[in-house]
């Protein structure tokens, strides 16, 4: 049997009629089955509820955030023809109740319409998004600030970006390494102005979510090729779990537990690995906002 779900065309992913890829969801009767699979990227808090996500991906994947809004897009879109619909929950790590907030919701529809549905992994965790940001990272001069921003979550969610914070700054250049919390305390405005005050001349804005910070000449942390390519291979994942093991991926509602620190599956957390602190010093200064 293969590993990858059997692909019949080359379509792009949508939530419009009569479009969607078609993937091999079978077999059966002795047969693999076609279907037309529609995509439903849901939101939360690091992509402004699902808002943010049309300029990800396209008009071509419907973008909603969980509860009513969820529900109308994936009926809608099955109204509109798809065979089935694979919501993909569109978080970087951060947005540790996506996943089963999802699954509630989607567990609330119809009889009819939940058996044609399906629930991926999540788009991304926070290992991914730390090696992004590395990535980024690197580019950037050494006698540069660097600023990581992303909404504010809850108190463990934005602890979590300090970490990767921390984490980008181990393994790059930049010497300050600094985190805004769009909406909450530092805001963009607050933490630009510490890094000046630390004595960086220029300061790069990186975003570690979909939000787009309000500073000129910040750019998303991925092209709209990289988002679609990952995309794609959640969705595949999803059709292939439920084609060789009946999993439409809804089981996950009892599961509170923090999201994986990979999509796939628990990873080692390869930063416990003890690094030279290459004689910088790591500068937490907005950990504990000061009046």
């Amino acid at each position: 049997m293969n590993a990858e779900p059997r692909r019949i065309d080359d379509c792009t992913a949508s939530g419009r009629a009569g479009t969607g890829p078609l993937f091999g969801v079978g077999p059966i009767g002795g047969r693999v089955v076609a279907e037309r699979v529609a995509v439903v990227a849901v939101g939360g808090h690091e992509s402004a509820n699902g808002a943010a996500l049309p300029g990800v991906f396209g008009p071509e994947v419907t973008s909603a955030a969980c509860g009513r809004q969820l529900r109308r897009a994936v009926s809608a879109v099955l109204r509109a023809g798809a065979d089935r619909v694979c919501v993909v929950p569109i978080t970087l790590g951060r947005d540790t109740g996506l996943v089963a907030d999802a699954a509630r919701t989607l567990l609330a529809l119809p009889a009819g319409e939940r058996a044609r549905v399906l629930l991926s992994r999540p788009f991304a965790g926070t290992e991914q998004l730390t090696g992004w940001l590395c990535a980024a990272a690197a580019r950037v001069p050494a006698r540069a600030a660097l600023l990581v921003a992303a909404p504010a979550g809850d108190a463990h969610e934005d602890a979590e970006l300090y970490r990767i914070a921390r984490l980008v700054w181990q393994h790059g250049p930049p010497r300050i390494v600094e985190v805004a919390l769009i909406g909450g305390d530092p805001d963009p405005g607050r933490a630009l102005e510490r890094c000046r005050l630390l004595g960086a001349a220029r300061t790069v804005v990186l975003p570690a979510s979909f939000v787009l910070p309000a500073v000129p000449g910040v750019a998303p942390l991925l092209s709209r090729p990289v988002a679609a390519g990952v995309l794609a291979a959640r969705v595949g994942s999803a059709v292939e779990r439920l084609r060789v093991h009946g999993d439409d991926g809804l089981a996950v509602i009892g599961a509170n537990a923090p999201l994986p620190a990979h999509p796939d599956g628990p990873i080692p957390d390869r930063s416990r690995r003890p690094v030279p602190t290459r004689g910088r010093e790591f500068v937490p200064t907005s950990a504990f906002p000061v009046a």
